[in-house]
C-alpha cells in the first residue's frame, strides 16, 4: 500500500557500450535463428486510402475532431506553450506533454551559444543526476542523488533568475545495487501539473510531492526489482490521473499503474515473455512507455527486452506485441499518427515501424520495415514531417524516411549520445556526453547550422522554453539565451 501524508490545499565510454550501462553478449546462433523467425519479409503498405465520398464539410469536420490514430494528449499538457494568453507555460514529462520532444510552433530558440554566449544564468548543481527537467510555469522540477544512491532529491528552480527554490531529501538508502558509471541514481525524469510533482527513482522509491514546497503528498517503496545497472525509465501520466511505470529488472519484470492522486496500485502486469534464457542481462530494460489512441482506443506502448507490448491503460490488457531479438531497450517509442517507430535496444539496435492496429503477435502481420543500420540504442529519436532522426551512441546521426525505413541521409558526430533529440521550428538538436550541442536544419538535405559547446556533458534531455533551452549537464543546470533583466522578463 502506499504511504501516505494528507496535506490540505492539494486535490485530488566513447567505445559505444553493448548495453546501456554494462556488458552485453554477442549473438549466439540460437537466437541468430530467433531473429530470422521474428523478421520475416516484410510485405509492402497496402493500407487503403480513405473513402473519398465523404462531402467536403463532414471531411472537415471529422479532421478538426478525429484522427485514426493520434497521440493521447496527457493531463497536465498537450504542447509545449501555453495554450491561451496568461496561462503558464508547461513542459510537463520527459520529452513534453505530448512525448514528442517537440518545442511549439513559433518558438525561436537559440542556435548558438557557449559558457560564455548566450546564457542567461547556470546552476551549479550539488550531487549526480541524469533526469530530464520538468516545467510548470516559472517553476522547473529536476531529481538528483548522492554518488553512492544514499540520499535521493527533489530540487525546484526559478527559472527567471536560476535560484533554488526548494529542494528535499526525499529517500535515504542503506545498501542500493551498484549503478554503472554511465548511469546515475536519478535519472528517470519527474512529472508536474499545477500543484504537484511526482519524482521516481526506481525500485528505490515514487513520491509524490507539493509543486509548491516540495513537501511529500505520498509515496511508494514496495515496488522492487534488481535494476542491475541503476534506473532508468521515467513515469508517465495520463489524463485519467494514472502514472504508468515500468519495473523491467534482472530478476523481474513487470509494468503498473499508480493513482497519481493517492499512489495506490490500479493495475500490474507481468511481461509474460520468452526470453530464451535465464540471463538476467537479456530481461533487463530502461524505456519509457508512450501513449497513443487507435481507432479511438488508448494504448500504453511499452517497450522492454526482446518485445514491444501494447496493453490496455484502464486495466494492463495486452492488445498486440511484437518481437525480436535485442534487449536493454531504452529509448521511448514515437508515433506519428498512423505508425509506431520502436528501437528495439542493445545487441544491435533495429528501427521498426509497426502498425498498431493490430491484434495479438503482430510481428509478422503488421511489421511495416526494419531498418538495421546506424540505429542509436539510448538515445530517443524525433519524428518530424515523415523523417525520423535518429543518433547512434558513438555519434552517427541518421535521418530516415518515416513511410519507407531508407536511409536519407547519415552525418559522423564524433562523441557519445545519450539525450533524446528536440525539434524546434527549422532545427533539430542533438547534445552528447562531452557538452557539444549540434544544431542541424530540418529536412532531407543535410545541413550542419551550428556546434556549439558546454564545459560538461549532456546525459539529460534539452528542454525548450519558447525563446530560450534549459539544459541540464552532468554538472549544472543552463539557461541558453539572449540575457534579459530577471526582474522584469517574462514567463518562459
Amino acid at each position: 500500500m502506499a504511504s501516505l501524508i494528507v496535506r490540505s490545499g492539494l486535490g485530488h565510454a566513447r567505445q559505444a557500450p553493448s548495453e546501456p550501462f554494462g556488458d552485453g553478449h554477442p549473438s549466439s546462433p540460437l537466437v541468430a535463428a530467433s531473429r530470422q523467425l521474428h523478421r520475416p519479409p516484410v510485405q509492402p503498405n497496402m493500407r487503403k486510402s480513405p473513402c473519398l465520398a465523404f462531402l467536403a464539410s463532414l471531411f472537415c469536420l471529422w479532421a478538426l475532431t478525429s484522427e485514426r490514430c493520434t497521440s493521447l494528449a496527457v493531463a497536465a499538457d498537450s504542447s509545449g506553450t501555453p495554450k491561451a494568453d496568461g496561462e503558464p507555460y508547461r513542459w510537463t514529462q520527459f520529452r513534453g506533454g505530448q512525448r514528442d520532444s517537440q518545442a511549439a510552433a513559433g518558438a525561436e530558440l537559440p542556435i548558438r551559444w557557449s559558457e560564455t554566449e548566450n546564457v542567461r544564468w547556470k546552476l551549479p548543481l550539488e550531487h549526480r543526476g541524469w533526469s530530464s527537467p520538468a516545467v510548470w510555469g516559472d517553476t522547473a522540477v529536476l531529481t538528483e542523488a548522492t554518488p553512492d544512491g544514499k540520499q535521493m532529491f527533489a530540487l525546484a528552480v526559478d527559472l527567471r533568475d536560476g535560484k533554488i527554490l526548494w529542494r528535499k531529501l526525499i529517500f535515504e538508502n542503506a545498501e542500493v545495487e551498484v549503478a554503472h558509471v554511465m548511469n546515475s541514481y536519478a535519472s528517470p525524469s519527474p512529472v508536474v501539473d499545477e500543484q504537484r510533482a511526482w519524482v521516481h527513482f526506481g525500485s528505490y522509491g515514487t513520491a509524490c510531492l507539493s509543486l509548491q514546497d516540495g513537501e511529500v503528498i505520498w509515496q511508494r517503496r514496495d515496488l522492487p526489482c534488481a535494476h542491475h545497472r541503476g534506473p532508468g525509465s521515467s513515469p508517465l501520466l495520463d489524463d485519467q490521473g494514472r502514472l504508468f511505470i515500468h519495473y523491467d529488472g534482472f530478476d523481474v519484470q513487470y509494468v503498473v499503474a499508480l493513482s497519481a492522486d493517492t499512489g495506490e496500485t490500479i493495475w500490474r502486469r507481468d511481461r509474460e515473455i520468452e526470453y530464451g534464457t535465464t540471463d538476467g542481462d537479456q530481461m533487463k530494460a530502461y524505456s519509457t512507455p508512450l501513449l497513443i489512441t487507435v481507432d479511438g482506443q488508448a494504448q500504453l506502448i511499452s517497450p522492454t527486452s526482446k518485445a514491444t507490448i501494447a496493453y490496455r491503460p484502464d486495466n494492463g490488457e495486452e492488445i498486440w506485441r511484437v518481437l525480436y531479438q535485442e534487449f536493454s531497450a531504452t529509448a521511448q517509442p514515437l508515433f506519428d499518427g498512423k505508425q509506431v517507430y520502436i528501437s528495439t535496444g542493445f545487441g544491435k539496435a533495429h528501427l521498426i515501424a509497426v502498425d498498431p492496429t493490430g491484434v495479438g503477435d503482430v510481428t509478422v502481420s503488421h511489421l511495416r520495415w526494419d531498418t538495421p543500420r546506424g540505429i542509436g540504442s539510448k538515445s530517443t529519436g524525433l519524428h518530424r514531417d515523415g523523417l525520423i532522426y535518429n543518433v547512434h551512441d558513438a555519434g552517427v546521426a541518421t535521418c530516415v524516411d518515416a513511410q519507407t525505413g531508407e536511409t536519407v541521409w547519415t552525418q559522423r558526430f564524433g562523441g557519445m549520445f545519450s539525450a533524446s533529440l528536440l525539434g524546434a521550428g527549422d532545427y533539430v538538436y542533438w547534445f552528447d556526453h562531452d557538452g557539444v550541442g549540434y544544431v542541424t536544419r530540418h529536412g532531407r538535405d543535410l545541413e550542419v547550422v551550428a556546434e556549439n559547446r558546454l564545459d560538461d556533458g549532456c546525459m539529460a534531455s534539452p528542454v525548450p522554453l519558447n525563446e530560450s533551452l534549459l539544459v541540464r549537464t552532468r554538472s549544472a543546470l543552463y539557461r541558453i539565451g539572449a540575457p534579459v533583466d530577471a526582474s522584469t522578463a517574462p514567463a518562459p
